[in-house]
């Protein structure tokens, strides 16, 4: 994006960003708590909970979003997300997590959420 210091020209871009959040908003989102993200510097992605697919893998959702704490979240596009989870399948950020570790996920690193390409 081109810098301007021009009172309309943010106007114009805010206004355009506000449309697009909007937009995203009438889509499904799946909202999901990680209470120990900010600690760990990790978000537990689950996809298979007592030996079936559940989480992202069956998620109908257009969008998740992760609640970091009390005033902090991030959102992602499910297929985005999805694909940076697939590079630590079978590493060891693959692990049992959830309640009684009866469920299997990706501990995703915050980072890889707001890396800019």
């Amino acid at each position: 994006m081109n810098f301007n210091n021009d009172f309309k020209f943010d106007l114009m871009v805010g206004q355009m960003y506000e449309k697009q959040l909007s937009e995203l908003l009438q889509k499904k989102i799946e909202v999901k708590r990680d209470f120990r993200a900010m600690e760990t510097h990790n978000i537990f992605v689950e996809y298979e909970s007592r030996g079936k697919s559940s989480g992202i893998a069956t998620s109908e959702s257009d969008w998740w979003c992760y609640w970091l704490s009390e005033k902090h979240f991030v959102m992602i596009e499910k297929n985005e997300l999805k694909n940076l989870c697939r590079k630590y399948l079978g590493t060891k950020r693959d692990v049992k997590g959830g309640d009684s570790n009866t469920s299997k996920g990706i501990l995703l690193p915050i980072e890889d959420f707001i890396k800019i390409n």
